[in-house]
């Protein structure tokens, strides 16, 4: 070891010698890169898990008062529910079989030996432990699911949502994943989707898009001559804190998509996706605000919040060619895209609550486009055909499974319940009882 006291010569000398007795291309045993694969995977997976309080935190701050609870309940549950299903069959599902295809097997997630004995020393041909694949896989799930629940906010009832959720995360995401992560027939076609811009987020918008449609628009949203009126959420610090904490997370949804951290070449690469995705927020930020000031004379902070996560998802498809200018412009495209997108889907009478639809679907299918901008190995025609293969897939079985609840429990509450507030009507509780109607009821 060379002390920090060591005289400057010396040190300089000792460093000479050092740098003299390392090869000029050192390649590291099988066994660190087994180790340092299976640490990306790690702690990429909890930064996108992260992800899960970051949804919760902007929704609870887009919705009103007296729906904070039960979206804060939705958005823990559901992540509980799309990692038991995703252990049950969604992994498999999209990853076991595929070979070429379209589906995997309905079976349950294990451990394969290869992978158990490479951790007792055995091998480490699997190049990483496979409980950290599965982990870094996992947590994607959620967050498509994450992207329907502010969709569908304040007005659909909990346990339907849930159950919806059942089927996106257990069949619909792992079915259209295998498509191309699994190795199936858009992969084989020459797909390119390097982080989930359509896989993830545009699967969780055509849902979303879907669920809107069939549930219908908050009551008063819409004025009888057809005026959107607004709807103010319950804390902008929170939409804020929501923001920051995606942005944060996104580094372990983008970078940990190289999946290999065993050389320096990786790491060189996920060096560069980690910021060309921080400049694609950066760019939908900047682009929102300027835009909302142009356009509306005032900068909307909500539209400014959509930019900086537009420019995350538009980003996401192809975060690994671009140089960081590109990406910059790729991401401010994608906020100039959600200013315009969010009063378009109001004017269809669609009730998107968060404006997800603007930012993950319309942002997700921007930024798949986009790939073959910087990328040479990808072409629009193969993109175009990825977007609307999968686009027609989650939206025709999005439809049935909607269809199929509001046919059987029902899935929107009643009106007096919407007037009361889900947090009530639902929870039999109120987020902010200090400040809502429950205080009303306390007597000094």
């Amino acid at each position: 070891m060379i002390s920090k006291f060591m005289p400057k010569k010396l040190f300089v000398a000792a460093a000479g010698a050092v740098m003299l007795s390392v090869p000029a291309a050192a390649e590291v045993s099988a066994e660190t890169a087994y180790v340092f694969n299976t640490l990306l995977f790690l702690v990429g997976g909890f930064l996108v898990m992260w992800m899960a309080a970051g949804f919760a935190m902007l929704e609870a701050g887009l919705v009103r008062s007296k729906n904070v609870g039960e979206i804060c309940l939705k958005n823990i549950s559901l992540f509980g529910v799309a990692c038991i299903m995703y252990l049950l069959m969604g992994y498999n599902v999209m990853y076991n079989g595929v070979d070429g295809g379209y589906i995997g097997t309905f079976l349950p997630w294990s451990a394969d030996d290869a992978a158990a004995t490479a951790a007792e020393g055995a091998t480490f041909d699997a190049n990483y432990a496979a409980a950290s694949d599965f982990f870094f896989q996992v947590v994607f799930v959620a967050t498509a699911a994450s992207v329907v629940s502010g969709t569908v906010a304040e007005r659909i009832k909990l346990f339907p949502f849930l159950i919806f959720t059942v089927v996106l995360t257990g069949v619909i995401y792992p079915i259209q994943g295998a498509w191309q992560w699994g190795g199936g027939w858009l992969s084989e076609m020459g797909f390119v989707d390097f982080a989930g811009s359509t896989i993830v987020h545009s699967c969780g918008g055509w849902a979303a898009l879907i669920g809107a449609i069939i549930l219908g628009p908050r009551i008063g949203k819409f004025t009888e001559d057809g005026k959107v009126r607004p709807m103010p959420g319950s804390s902008m610090p929170l939409a804020t804190l929501g923001t920051f904490i995606l942005w944060v997370g996104w580094f372990g949804f983008n970078g940990s998509s190289q999946l290999a951290l065993g050389s320096a070449v990786d790491a060189v690469a996920i060096s560069n996706v980690y910021l060309n995705t921080n400049m694609a927020a950066c760019g939908g930020l900047i682009a929102a605000m300027l835009v909302t000031k142009l356009v509306y004379k005032k900068v909307d902070l909500s539209m400014v919040l959509n930019g900086a996560l537009a420019g995350l998802v538009s980003i996401t498809a192809g975060p690994d060619t671009p140089t960081p200018l590109i990406a910059t412009l790729i991401g401010a495209v994608g906020g100039v895209l959600v200013v315009f997108a969010v009063p378009a889907i109001d004017k269809l009478k669609i009730d998107d609550t968060v404006g997800a639809i603007s930012v993950h679907l319309i942002c997700g299918i921007w930024g798949t486009m986009a790939v073959p901008l910087t990328n040479a190995d990808a072409s629009f025609v193969t993109q175009l055909i990825g977007v609307a293969s999968i686009g027609a897939f989650v939206s025709l079985t999005s439809a049935i499974a909607w269809f199929a609840l509001k046919a059987t429990v029902g899935i929107r509450l009643s009106a007096e319940e919407e007037e009361l507030g889900s947090d009530l009507a639902e929870l039999g509780l109120e987020a902010y009882p200090e400040f809502g109607r429950g205080s009303q009821k306390l007597s000094f």
